[in-house]
This record gives C-alpha cells, sequence and structure tokens, in this order.
C-alpha cells in the first residue's frame, strides 16, 4: 500500500507524502513551481495552516491536526484555489548585501580551480541575482542557487574548517551561501558581508524562501565601517 497520494495529472506537484503526523511534503520538478505553490499555500492562510517550508523542489505543509487530518490537508491543497491560485507571483524581495571579497580566504584555489582570474570570479558573483531556495544548517542560513556556469563545480575543501565567522559568503557546486552565525565549514570562502542576518533571541530572521539576493562589492574599510549593522529590509 502506498504512503503517499499520488494525484492527478492537474496537481502541480509529482507527488505528496505525509511528513511525520503534521505534515505533508510535496515534490515538484522545479523550484519555481514550489515557489509558486508555497507563496499561493501561504497567502491563502487556512485556519488549519502552521507553517509552510519550501527547500528547493519541495514544499512541507505543516498543519493543525485538531483542525484537518492529513487526507483533509491534500484534499484541501488539491482545490484549484490552493494547488494553483489565480496570481502571478511576482519575484521575492531583492536584497543588496554588500561583501567584501578582499576576505576571502578561499579565492584564489576557486579561480583557480575554473580557470579564471580572481577579479573575474568576483565579477561573476557579484553580478548574479540569486534565489533563497532554502533556509537551514543553521538559523537563517540562506542557500542560494544558482551560480553562473563557469562559477560550478569547485568541490568543498578536502577537511572542514573548524570555524567560519558569522557573514562569510561561500560557494560550492551550483550554489552560493551565506554563514550567518560561527560554524564549522567547508565550503569555498570568497568573501564577508558586514551585515547582521540572524538574531535568534531577537526574533530577526530578515530572509525568506522565495527572496533574491544580489552582492555588492565593498572594501575593507567600508566593511569596518559597516559591521554589525541590520540587513535593511522593506
Amino acid at each position: 500500500m502506498s504512503h503517499g497520494i499520488h494525484p492527478q495529472n492537474a496537481m502541480p506537484w509529482t507527488r505528496i507524502v505525509p511528513l511525520g503526523d503534521l505534515a505533508a511534503l510535496a515534490y515538484f520538478d522545479q523550484e519555481s513551481a514550489a515557489l509558486r505553490f508555497a507563496a499561493n499555500v501561504r497567502r491563502q492562510n487556512c485556519p488549519w495552516l502552521i507553517d509552510v517550508v519550501q527547500a528547493y523542489s519541495s514544499v512541507a505543509v505543516f498543519f493543525d491536526p485538531t483542525r484537518i487530518t492529513y487526507g483533509g490537508a491534500v484534499a484541501a491543497l488539491s482545490a484549484d484555489d490552493l494547488s494553483h491560485g489565480t496570481h502571478d507571483e511576482a519575484p521575492g524581495r531583492l536584497h543588496r548585501v554588500p561583501c567584501c571579497y578582499e576576505l576571502a580566504l578561499d579565492l584564489e584555489r576557486v579561480a583557480e580551480h575554473r580557470g579564471l582570474t580572481g577579479e573575474e570570479v568576483i565579477r561573476l558573483h557579484a553580478q548574479t541575482i540569486f534565489t533563497i531556495y532554502a533556509i537551514g544548517f543553521c538559523p537563517g542560513y540562506p542557500f542560494l542557487g544558482y551560480l553562473p556556469e563557469p562559477l560550478c563545480g569547485v568541490p568543498r575543501l578536502p577537511a572542514p574548517r573548524l570555524r567560519v565567522e558569522a557573514g562569510t559568503v561561500g560557494i560550492t557546486g551550483r550554489q552560493s551561501g551565506i554563514y550567518t552565525e560561527p560554524r564549522p565549514g567547508g565550503w569555498n570562502l570568497i568573501g564577508r558581508t558586514p551585515l547582521q542576518l540572524v538574531d535568534v533571541a531577537d526574533g530577526y530572521f530578515p530572509l525568506r524562501t522565495g527572496d533574491r539576493i544580489q552582492f555588492e562589492q565593498i572594501d575593507l574599510r567600508t566593511f569596518k565601517e559597516m559591521q554589525g549593522q541590520r540587513l535593511p529590509v522593506s
């Protein structure tokens, strides 16, 4: 017996399955479809809805079991106004994030691996508008997709560093990311932002999936002047 519900072709997902006893996990063909679905479910804000968590091409919809069952949640999510919606989704908020590439630890490694100069690595990274496709690893850490092709394919470090400072910008594979707290890490570190992106005690989490990020190159002096400021959010 199947543990998931395999909806008709009219459904936006490829499959949907239980995630524990408090959520339904829907899988999609591509990240853009998952983003649209998550935004639409949030906008509808059904009374049984607890949270919507999108991660790349999947969306977990958490529900209140005192208000609805798993089967009822799937049926509700299958309704046309929830599964497809009636509005085109606007692009997520665009955040301009300053980045001091002078504080890179692995810029030469990335450049050598891809046959580029350090200046070319910086230019390619800073001109890309990334989408936040998932948040995790540590509080508020944004996984950013996708790197331009000339920067793709750089592997993780042979051994992770024991400490990567908050604000450090890294890349690996097709992704970029920003360490929001000091953590061990094995990504290639190509810069650092002076901005504070998370304050757990204060409940400050300005980034969400679907938002976009573009890095803006700054020098070391500007980094020191801005250090500790919060990311402005409109």
